[in-house]
């Protein structure tokens, strides 16, 4: 039986539980403050829900980019590439030298190959041919070679 990966935070449990809301009042507006904070908590587990949480929520704001921007520089590869995806979700042009940096890494991680394939921009596509090589990681693979689509794409219709 595996375990599920969770945040150490009830906090971010809870918000994972659709149990806290992020916007629409006061305690909500609070509620997300805190999560930014949470963005840059010492334990590791907490930066990478915090971060994957404010990705995905559909607020964008000068704090949310800021958060996801310094996120960006994370020591930890995974909470560098939910930043990454979240800043494509919000922003392509500010996105797009991050995945670049993010792509010429040893290792890359699946938020980056999503973002790569929003940011759809043909600089990515040297870097992506290396990800998109058959591996051990079918589902990365996959999202590699639709990256890779998206910017051979771009580089056709420019």
């Amino acid at each position: 039986m595996s375990t599920r990966y969770e945040p150490e935070s009830d906090f971010l449990k809870a918000i994972v539980a659709e149990e806290v809301p992020l916007s629409g009042s006061e305690w909500a507006d609070a509620n997300l403050r805190q999560l930014i904070a949470m963005t840059q908590d010492a334990d590791p587990s907490n930066r990478d829900w915090a971060t994957f949480l404010l990705a995905q929520e559909a607020v964008d704001g000068s704090e949310v980019r800021e958060a996801l921007l310094c996120a960006a520089e994370d020591a930890d590869e995974v909470v560098r590439g939910e930043a990454v995806l979240g800043i494509a979700l919000r922003d392509v042009p500010l996105a797009l030298p991050l995945v670049q940096q993010g792509l010429r890494g040893k290792s890359v991680v699946i938020p980056m190959l999503e973002a790569a394939a929003l940011c759809a921009h043909p600089s990515l596509i040297a870097g992506l041919r290396i990800w998109a090589e058959p591996s051990d990681e079918p589902h990365a693979d996959q999202l590699a070679a639709v990256a890779l689509a998206a910017c051979e794409g771009a580089a056709e219709g420019s």
